[in-house]
């Protein structure tokens, strides 16, 4: 019997090696369908990709004219790296030229600048640089005509730090002293109404807070706490959205503090001010319960209050998740209305009076009344007779002029006494001869 001419199984292996290289060009064929599209996207892209790079170079490249100064090209320059989002070499730039030319006409612009460049990068340290900035400004350049706007940047920097309502209140509180200040010096600014909107937004957060604190105090039988919390949102915050809750709290916490009287005119502010709100049937039953009158809205109140109750404010659902995974306030709640900038606070400073017949420390000036004989005849009299005569006359209208202090006279100082003689030894001498 022959040998075989192949190896036992090699026919096998060969098989198997066969579908493998099948396999292998199937999947070859296939990765290169795949590729194919990416590789034309690429092609069609990747042109564009080297034409924006080349574009963002030229855009960088601030063309400079012949005839531009070197103020005026330093400006440029630093506005235009601020532009494409190099904010430290624009901040550069422009405090070279605040320093090597002080008197030049851009030196305004380029402290605007400096700020505005906080400003967009953003962040705490942006923001809290960029408020320091735009105060700068406005004292170096209390009348240049962007002094309004860093005014009302200077709030949106607080305004962009604000925390939730229930945090931290510091850049709440300092958002709207920077709105009010702005709404007392521009009164006549075209910023006027989106200042007041956001003051409106910063005080709804305000209210907020102070409204679950007292809520808390309310529930927890802390009547006092209660009712103080509750008077600053009614005084303070009178746009409030839930001002109609903090009006009812405050006449319940009067009541729980047995001042029923103090809380009737909160109830009567509910029907006035609030006529659709939920608390207006149990205020309208306490003042028939206290005997009092049922006051009456006015038709303009009644149809904001209508007004309001058809438009309620409506959060989507992505926006209540991106407040609750950020860290700002929720303002969707803000009503439309009059900001309120409240009262001047009075004087705490108090000047201490002497009480009455009192002297005065110091020195004092005495002045001692002429009589009407030297002012009719036009000659001088004695002031010393002159007293003595408005001392008669004190002492027959019954005033004493002793106990009377604007009649009382000084004591004149009397002479020294005549020093004594000192006694020496010749003079013992001359009292022992004598009698003899």
């Amino acid at each position: 019997m022959p040998a075989p001419n192949r190896f036992p199984g090699s026919d096998k292996r060969d098989l198997e090696a066969a579908r493998l290289s099948k396999d292998e060009d199937t999947a070859g064929r296939k990765i290169t369908a795949k590729a194919l599209p990416c590789f034309f996207l690429l092609v069609i892209f990747l042109p564009g990709c080297f034409l924006r790079h080349r574009q963002r170079q030229a855009d960088l490249a601030t063309p400079v004219n012949p005839g531009d100064q070197p103020d005026k090209i330093l400006y440029e320059k630093a506005v235009n790296e601020i532009r494409h989002g190099r904010y430290d070499v624009g901040r550069l730039t422009l405090q070279t030229l605040i320093n090597t030319y002080p008197d030049s006409e851009y030196l305004a612009k380029a402290k605007l600048a400096i700020a505005d460049s906080y400003y967009n990068e953003g962040g705490v340290s942006g923001l809290t640089q960029s408020e320091a900035e735009y105060k700068d400004f406005i004292t170096f350049f209390p009348t240049a005509p962007e002094s309004p706007e860093a005014q009302f940047r200077a709030g949106m920097a607080h305004y962009r730090l604000m925390a939730k309502a229930d945090r931290d209140r510091t850049e709440a509180k300092l958002a709207e002293a920077e709105f009010k200040e702005f709404l007392l010096k521009y009164p006549d600014n075209p910023l006027m109404p989106r200042v007041k909107g956001r003051l409106r937004a910063v005080q709804e957060v305000l209210a907020q807070g102070d409204f679950k604190i007292a809520k808390f105090y309310y529930m927890k039988g802390a009547n006092l706490a209660a009712r103080s919390r509750f008077q600053e949102i009614v005084d303070s915050y009178p746009n409030f959205s839930r001002a109609d809750a903090a009006l009812w709290y405050l006449g319940q916490s009067l009541e729980r503090l047995k001042r029923p009287k103090e809380a009737l005119p909160y109830y009567a502010r509910i029907l006035t001010d609030h006529p659709l709100s939920p608390a207006a049937k149990d205020a309208k039953q306490r003042l028939v319960a206290m005997h009092q009158p049922i006051p009456r809205p006015t038709r303009a109140t009644l149809a904001r209050a209508r007004a309001d109750a058809l438009k309620p404010p409506r959060r989507t659902l992505l926006g209540k998740l991106g407040t609750a995974m950020s860290g700002g306030p929720d303002v969707s709640a803000t009503r439309h209305g009059p900001v309120s900038l409240g009262s001047k606070p009075a004087s705490t400073v108090e000047v201490a009076k002497a009480p009455e017949g009192a002297a005065r420390p110091g020195n004092t000036i005495v002045v001692q009344p002429v009589g009407d004989a030297s002012l009719n005849g036009g000659k001088a009299t004695d002031p010393k007779s002159a007293s003595k005569d408005s001392s008669a006359t004190a002492g027959k209208n019954g005033v004493d002029p002793q106990k009377d202090p604007a009649t009382a006279q000084p004591a004149e100082p009397s002479e020294p006494p005549a020093p004594a003689k000192k006694k020496g030894a010749l003079n013992f001498f001359k009292k022992l001869v004598k009698p003899f």
